[in-house]
């Protein structure tokens, strides 16, 4: 916990992973925009009340010592003191004063001076502390100056030259997702101000902060990632066949794969899914089953297989390639039967490349401790396509014999001729 308190700090500036930072031209009207927020965010549903909390920036207790006070003026005249000397006799009186140095072998060790606390730990015994006048008379500090307490300020926290204050908040749903989260608190808030139910001070704005952030980072990231990963295995596919549509073909593992990888995320939110024991160990509590959201990590976990969903029809084109060019199918029946008899030597490689893809997923499934909610979440939708990407095995040799078959008499012109 002190470790992810930490990282959040570094990523947020603040101790929460979902907040807003509410910045103006002073404490006063910064500190009343944050009030009214945190009484506005209590009753927002996606919200947790009890870890609403907004900063207190006024309410510390300042001792003042003022001597420009009007009152204190005749007598700082009479005993021809000014401000200076006393604010000197203030400063070695209650905050202290070095006045030398003792030596002790190699060690220095100042000597401060002050009063003892008894003597300078309230108002009146402060009023009490003597200042030596001109004349050698002792004027008590009170009759010299106004001595009061003032609320003043905890801590001033500032960014971009602004003075700021953060209003904190968790969601209300564990597995709800963060940035779903500040989504609906920000439309929730923008009506509010449209309504006039939220005004703020001139010159005070908001703006939402959090971990989310570095979620819609990768999100942007991702939206042009993934179209150039696509991109990149659609130009390698080419390459290798050298043709547009067996290209497409294989390519139509990917998105059967995607299917697959969004079926399984589907079937993770459902109560009755591996709902049973086998041997005494509940299954989903074995491979954790819960809702899950589409996270960084789901994208790169589907990022991972698209490089791997057309393995099966790279296998499968590739011999019926190299079988259609020993063939030379020239019917429809024998275009059928090369599609069958290479796809029938092409099974069992198929299916052990998609098994061994599988079966190494098997243990990420199930792991616990430190990393694992970043490597289940990855690892759900490279299971769930793959499973469903053995599908392609099928696809691919169907398309291809509808393709070669484009054009292709049902049986040779000589027996259409002779049919005896």
């Amino acid at each position: 916990m002190p470790i992810k308190t930490r990282l959040v700090m570094l990523q947020t500036g603040m101790r929460a992973e979902m907040g807003v930072k509410v910045r103006g031209p002073d404490l006063e009207s910064v500190e009343k925009a944050a009030l009214d927020i945190e009484r506005f965010l209590r009753r927002v549903p996606e919200i947790d009340p009890s870890t609403v909390n907004a900063d207190r920036i006024i309410g510390k207790p300042y001792l003042v010592i003022d001597p420009r006070d009007a009152n204190t003026a005749d007598a700082k005249t009479r005993y021809g003191l000014n401000t200076e000397d006393i604010l000197r006799t203030v400063e070695v009186a209650v905050g202290g004063k070095r006045v030398t140095t003792t030596v002790d072998g190699r060690r220095r060790f100042n000597v401060r001076v002050r009063y003892q606390r008894e003597l300078r730990d309230d108002l009146d015994s402060l009023g009490q502390i003597l200042v030596a006048g001109k004349t050698g008379q002792q004027v008590p500090l009170g009759a010299l100056v106004d001595i009061r307490y003032e609320r003043g300020p905890q801590m001033i926290k500032s960014e971009d030259t602004f003075k700021v204050a953060y209003v904190t908040f968790d969601k209300a749903d564990p597995n709800a997702a963060e940035v779903d989260v500040v989504g609906a608190v920000r439309d929730r808030l923008r009506a509010a101000e449209g309504r006039g139910e939220l005004t703020f001070p001139a010159g005070v704005t908001y703006a939402f902060a959090g971990t989310y952030e570095s979620h819609a980072r990768a999100q942007r990231t991702l939206t042009i990632v993934l179209p150039m990963a696509l991109g990149m295995i659609f130009v390698i596919l080419y390459l290798q066949f050298r043709s547009v549509g067996t290209a497409l073909m294989v390519f139509s593992g990917v998105a059967v794969a995607f299917a697959g990888g969004f079926l399984l995320i589907w079937l993770y939110g459902k109560g009755w899914f591996l709902d049973a024991d086998v041997l005494g160990q509940d299954l989903r509590d074995l491979f954790q089953i819960h809702k899950v959201n589409l996270s960084v990590a789901v994208w790169v976990g589907f990022l991972a297989l698209f490089g791997i969903a057309t393995d099966d029809g790279v296998v499968m084109a590739t011999y019926l390639k190299q079988s259609f060019e020993r063939r030379r199918p020239e019917t429809r029946d024998e275009v059928r039967r090369a599609v069958v008899a290479a796809g029938a030597r092409r099974i069992r490689p198929c299916l052990m490349t998609t098994a061994t893809t599988i079966l190494a997923l098997l243990p990420v499934l199930t792991s616990t401790g430190r990393g694992s909610d970043i490597m289940v979440p990855m690892a759900i939708p490279s299971f769930g396509g793959m499973i469903i990407e053995v599908l392609t095995m099928l696809v691919v040799p169907v398309l291809y014999a509808a393709a070669a078959e484009r054009g292709k008499p049902p049986v040779p012109k000589r027996q259409a001729a002779n049919p005896k």
